[in-house]
């Protein structure tokens, strides 16, 4: 009977620590969970410390194919953050927004809808009080970022290999079978027309036109080994924010030998970024 006693207490109180690992609760957990706001949904990814408040790095993906990836493309965008974020005390949500069926930009709604949701509902939803809120971004997710920089303040925000800068440059290198068709140009082609007959359209979509207002600290990281089409209008991008008067704070960080995923390969690059969290 005693034996039998032992084991059943034993027993809850091995579900009470598993119930730890849910959501709502102060236990640790890793989630997929569709968040709603303002009849915008989205998946996101959410990789909670065992805390009762923590800050937030809201982080987004590159570039995918299909949609049906971008959930792995999320998860292993938490990952690559989580691996060189030195805190192990930061919730990190991962925006698994969409990619297949919308042209570059459009989907810009569904990652403010992340970004407000953490804002204005995650504490209550997750049960947890979300303090600080930084965007962390890698190519196409880095071009998220610095767009959302224009749109709504935080606490600071970390774009690695932003783009794309020119459309116009890389759709028009396309249609002169100078480089690999994209799926990306060949959308806006189907909208717009080429970029001889409508430059503006893929001028207004471009990275380079979202220069201006940033209402966060942002750090940017470039390797100057990246792509030719990255670096071909990197320095007027460069030169263009430098400008800005309206801006808040902008770091460069640019890494000689650096390729695409600089900021995770590069022991100088990460270490700036955890000196950018830390210092804001």
């Amino acid at each position: 009977m005693r034996v039998l006693l032992a084991l059943i207490i034993i027993f809850f109180s091995c579900s009470k620590e598993i119930n730890k690992e849910q959501p709502g609760t102060y236990g640790a957990y890793r989630v997929v969970k569709s968040i709603n706001y303002q009849s915008i949904q989205v998946d996101v990814v959410i990789d909670k410390p065992a805390l009762k408040e923590a800050d937030v790095l809201l982080v987004f993906h590159g570039t995918v194919m299909l949609d049906s990836s971008i959930l792995s493309a999320a998860n292993n965008t938490l990952d690559k953050f989580k691996g060189i974020l030195d805190r192990k005390d930061m919730m990190i949500i991962s925006v698994a927004y969409p990619q297949e069926n919308v042209l570059l930009g459009d989907n810009i709604i569904q990652g403010e809808a992340a970004l407000l949701w953490v804002k204005n509902k995650a504490s209550e939803e997750l049960g947890i009080t979300v303090k600080k809120i930084f965007l962390g971004g890698h190519s196409q997710g880095g071009y998220m970022v610095t767009r959302l920089n224009t749109m709504h303040p935080t606490n600071g925000v970390i774009a690695n290999a932003p783009g794309p800068l020119n459309l116009v440059y890389r759709c028009q290198l396309e249609e002169n079978k100078q480089i690999q068709a994209s799926a990306v140009c060949n959308k806006l082609r189907g909208v717009y027309g080429s970029t001889a007959s409508n430059p503006t359209a893929y001028s207004n979509r471009s990275l380079l036109n979202f220069t201006k207002g940033f209402k966060s600290d942002i750090l940017f990281v470039q390797g100057l080994s990246d792509s030719p089409i990255q670096l071909y209008s990197w320095p007027t991008f460069k030169e263009d924010i430098l400008k800005c008067t309206t801006c808040k704070n902008s770091q460069f960080i640019e890494i000689a030998g650096g390729g695409h995923a600089s900021l995770f390969e590069s022991a100088t690059a990460k270490i700036e970024f955890n000196n950018f969290i830390d210092s804001h």
